[in-house]
C-alpha cells in the first residue's frame, strides 16, 4: 500500500469528570478518513505505540491511541526492563472494564466532533492493548478489530468479573486475533476457547497464530520476531483496507 504523508500531535479527549491524553496521527492530505484506536501495551503510548500509530495513518487512517492509564498514572510511559514491566501491570490491575470502554466511547466521539473522519471505525491492540481490543470489537461502532496477544481474556476481565470471551456475542464487527504458540502468558487451552466461541457465535473472525513469543510484534522487545510481525502486519492491512 502507498505511504502517504501525516502530521500528528498530542491531544486531550474530554471524558466527563476527566479528560484523556492521546496521540494523534492523521494524513497530511485533506480528506475523509476512517478512524483507528490503537490500544497500548502495558508500558503505556510510548515510542513503540506512537511508531505503530504513525504506520497506520500512513496507510490513510486517522489513527489515535489514548492513555489508558489516564487515572492511575498520567503521562506514563516506559520502556521493557523488569521494573518498568512490574509498574506496567500494578497499573494495568487498576483499571476495570467499565473505565476502559467509557474512556473508549469517548475517544470516538473525540474523533466524530474534531476530525473529518468516516463512520466507520477499527481497533487495534498489544498485550494489554489486546485484551482492551476484544473489548472494544463489542461496541457497535467498531466494525474491524485486531488483537494481539491480549493476555487473559478466555479467563478474566479487567476490574472482575465475568471473563472477556463471555461478551464475544456482543461483537458485530470482524475480529482478527494474534497469538504466539510459544506465548507463556496465553496457554493454547484459551487461544482455542476463544476459538471456539467466535465460531460459536458466528462471529466474522480469524485467528492468526506464529512460532513465536509474546510480544512478537514489538521491535523494541527481546521477543521480537521480524517474520511473524511482518506476516502479521499483511492482515492487518488486509483487515483494515476490506472493512473499513
Amino acid at each position: 500500500m502507498a505511504v502517504v504523508e501525516i502530521q500528528t500531535k498530542s491531544v486531550t479527549i474530554n471524558n466527563g469528570d476527566i479528560s484523556i491524553d492521546a496521540y494523534l496521527a492523521k494524513p497530511l492530505e485533506s480528506g475523509i478518513w476512517p478512524g483507528i484506536v490503537v490500544f497500548q501495551e502495558v508500558f503505556g503510548v510510548n515510542d513503540h505505540i506512537r511508531s505503530v500509530t504513525d504506520r497506520i495513518a500512513q496507510l490513510g487512517y486517522v489513527a489515535i491511541a489514548p492513555a489508558l492509564y489516564q487515572r492511575q498514572a498520567p503521562g506514563f510511559e516506559v520502556g521493557y526492563s523488569p521494573a518498568d514491566l512490574e509498574l506496567g501491570r500494578t497499573y494495568k490491575n487498576q483499571t476495570t472494564a467499565a473505565d476502559l470502554l467509557s474512556d473508549i466511547r469517548a475517544t470516538l466521539t473525540y474523533l466524530q466532533q474534531q476530525e473529518p473522519v468516516k463512520s466507520s471505525f477499527g481497533a487495534i491492540g498489544f498485550c494489554f492493548g489486546g485484551h482492551v481490543a476484544y473489548l472494544a470489537a463489542t461496541l457497535p461502532d467498531i466494525q474491524a478489530t485486531a488483537s494481539f496477544y491480549g493476555a487473559g481474556i478466555a479467563t478474566m476481565t479487567p476490574g472482575g468479573g465475568v471473563p472477556t470471551v463471555a461478551l464475544t456475542p456482543q461483537i458485530q464487527g470482524v475480529l482478527y486475533a494474534f497469538f504466539g504458540t510459544q506465548d507463556a502468558l496465553i496457554p493454547s487451552i484459551d487461544v482455542e476457547q476463544i476459538k471456539a466461541e467466535l465460531q460459536a457465535h458466528q462471529i466474522r473472525h480469524q485467528v492468526f497464530t506464529y512460532p513465536a513469543n509474546h510480544g512478537f510484534f514489538c521491535d523494541q522487545r527481546a521477543s521480537y520476531q521480524p517474520e511473524a510481525a511482518a506476516q502479521a502486519w499483511q492482515q492487518v492491512q488486509q483487515l483494515f483496507k476490506q472493512y473499513l
